[in-house]
């Protein structure tokens, strides 16, 4: 009996450790699929009040916020007010969000020619900024 249950203990930690180690890759914030003419998108963050809207076309960005109280914060904060590509080569879905661990912090994905930045969404302007990591 005693050998079966040391074995069942082992096994279950097992588990939970190889279940707990794969949880660390990157994936697409919004899992939905996507209108082909789509120019704006909506990420949700872990604020419940708080989106980011993405320009699909070029990467410009606000914080949207909404609120169920009449004195709340409503309104759009920008994060990312510059093109990151020239007009000319602007495609709907070109840029992408995916999400990180850091409940502030998101990665911007070109899709087209694989360049990314961090963004930092936050209500304190200060923290707020896009970073493009080399």
């Amino acid at each position: 009996m005693k050998p079966k249950f040391f074995t069942l203990i082992i096994l279950l930690f097992t588990i939970v450790s190889f279940a707990q180690s794969q949880s660390k890759q990157l994936i697409p914030i919004q899992q939905k699929p996507v209108a082909e003419n789509t120019i704006y998108q909506l990420f949700p963050t872990p604020n419940i009040w708080t989106y980011i809207k993405l320009d699909t076309r070029n990467g410009k960005m606000w914080q949207v916020h909404f609120s169920v109280n009449a004195d709340g914060f409503e309104g759009q904060i920008v994060l990312n007010s510059v093109s990151l590509t020239p007009e000319v080569d602007e495609i709907k879905g070109r840029f992408t969000l995916y999400k990180t661990e850091n409940t502030y912090n998101l990665i911007l994905l070109d899709q087209i020619d694989g360049r990314v930045w961090q963004v930092q969404w936050n209500s304190e302007e200060e923290k707020r900024f896009i970073s493009r990591i080399y």
